[in-house]
């Protein structure tokens, strides 16, 4: 099993960390969450990614609790959904998250989604900041944004998020995206890292996967390791939570990440366009 001592950490703005693989929850029943949150914490997970859209925060607070570790031992991060994003609506739906989990604090809060034809997001972003400077999260950042609403939301604040969580898979893999973060010092973090499981088929994962002796879902965990990304792939099956951890015994060659690299797609999204979505 893999040590949580070796999994590598990515510095945020401001001195935060955040373990660089972590544990998704999106599409976890509350019912299962508490159970399927234990399973990955004893695997060696530090990181649990929640949302309030996800509707299981109460089970996510349950499985943290459950677990008996020193609160600092796990990064919590949780998201304000689309529909709290008026200035006055920010801080007490952040509160409802606490309560959900149980919490006195979070690690990182994130605006789920920009929904630029509502006009909020800059508003909603002040409030975050507030959030963080009064103690109550430790780093913020959004989710979903493109370069352009980054540029937006810096230009009106004068603030940078620490951390944008996008669709990001070989077949998606927002090269642009990511180089516009470095300029900016923002984190990238993926979500759906295995692509919904719709590229671990392909010709070129598989012969890399039989070259270390691993699996396709294992060599592109390690892809966005060796990329400087964070990942939190999601699993309800305890072996696959387990195996997704377990990335740090090899090492992709340049040709290998290139080969990897090349799987990109320009119709690669699976997910919903973050300049359309509302909700």
């Amino acid at each position: 099993m893999t040590s949580t001592t070796t999994v590598p950490a990515v510095a945020l703005r401001g001195g935060t960390s955040i373990p660089q693989l972590g544990f998704g929850v999106f599409k976890v029943p509350d019912g299962e969450a508490a159970q399927v949150v234990s399973l990955a914490l004893d695997a060696g997970y530090r990181s649990i990614d929640t949302a309030a859209a996800y509707g299981n925060e109460a089970g996510v607070g349950a499985g943290i609790a459950a677990s008996g570790l020193p609160r600092d031992e796990v990064f919590v991060t949780s998201k304000l959904w689309i529909d709290m994003m008026a200035r006055e609506a920010v801080r007490p739906a952040f509160e409802q998250s606490l309560e959900r989990l149980g919490l006195d604090r979070l690690d990182l809060y994130l605006i789920h989604w920009p929904v630029p034809g509502a006009g909020r997001f800059v508003e909603a972003w002040e409030e975050l900041v507030a959030l963080r400077e009064a103690g109550l999260v430790r780093e913020v950042g959004v989710s979903n944004f493109t370069a352009e609403h980054l540029d937006a939301l810096v230009a009106a604040t004068g603030v940078t998020p620490a951390v944008n969580q996008v669709e990001l898979h070989p077949a998606f893999s927002q090269r642009a995206l990511r180089a516009h973060h470095r300029e900016l010092g923002i984190a990238t973090e993926a979500w759906s890292p295995l692509g919904q499981g719709t590229v671990l088929g392909d010709p070129v994962l598989s012969a890399i996967a039989d070259a270390h002796g691993v699996t396709p879902a294992q060599v592109v965990l390690r892809w966005h390791l060796q990329a400087g990304t964070v990942a939190i792939p999601k699993s309800v099956t305890p072996e696959r939570i387990a195996a997704n951890l377990d990335v740090l015994g090899f090492e992709l060659s340049a040709e290998q990440v290139a080969a990897i690299d090349g799987l990109d797609q320009v119709d690669g999204r699976i997910g919903p366009d973050p300049e359309e979505f509302a909700g």
